[in-house]
């Protein structure tokens, strides 16, 4: 069956408001201080290459992970929906910036790309999740290609904001920075509210399920 302009655009919106590349933006600048421009750039492309990886694995292997330990896919997309929704509370309360500039100020290392930046900033739980759920409302070649390439322009557009991270923070500043980030908050509070009616109507809740 072909894949719908909905689902494509869904997924778009997901992993992008999940990922936040702008929200990463300012923290990635803390994270980088002191360092120069051909640093950064290697630290932004190092961060971005590995957070792939790690997609990528649970892209291939992640609803197989979730049958061996004897999860089914409707109850994981209930639980990933109110793991987004917590997510969405957090943007749109400033929580989620706060614990990731606690997070930046704990650790003093010279080389953030992997921990904290790859790993969990930019794939954390919530994009892990997004990614399993997403190839499971499309099983099969199609939507695991279709996730993967949203996943990678994502990532694209990501190791661009942060290669021009310095001059879009002095653009936008923290103001414009805020009201983006609680946008996305509200478009991922609905999206999270759909993934959980979607798993109850597989277990025979809801409209569609009879």
């Amino acid at each position: 069956m072909p894949l719908d302009t909905a689902y494509m655009i869904t997924a778009l919106v997901t992993m992008f408001v999940v990922i936040d590349p702008i929200g990463i933006a300012p923290l990635f600048l803390a994270l980088t201080q002191g360092k120069s421009p051909a640093q950064r750039r290697l630290i932004a492309l190092r961060a971005t290459l590995t957070a792939a990886f790690v997609l990528a694995l649970f892209a291939f292997f992640g609803e197989a992970l979730l049958d061996f330990i004897g999860i089914s896919m409707p109850a994981f997309r209930i639980a990933g929906g109110i793991l987004l929704f917590l997510t969405a509370l957090d943007m749109l309360f400033e929580r989620r910036t706060k614990r990731r500039e606690d997070r930046t100020e704990e650790e003093d290392t010279d080389d953030p790309s992997v921990f904290p930046l790859a790993i969990p900033l930019i794939a954390g739980p919530g994009a892990i999740a997004s990614v399993i759920l997403l190839i499971g409302e499309r099983p099969g070649g199609e939507g695991l290609v279709t996730v993967l390439l949203i996943t990678a322009l994502t990532l694209l557009t990501l190791m661009l904001i942060l290669f021009a991270s310095s001059y879009l923070d002095r653009v936008i500043g923290k103001t414009g920075i805020d009201v983006i980030t609680r946008v996305l908050g509200m478009l991922l509070a609905a999206l999270s509210v759909q993934f959980v009616l979607d798993g109850l109507t597989a277990f025979g809740f809801g409209p569609g399920s009879g």
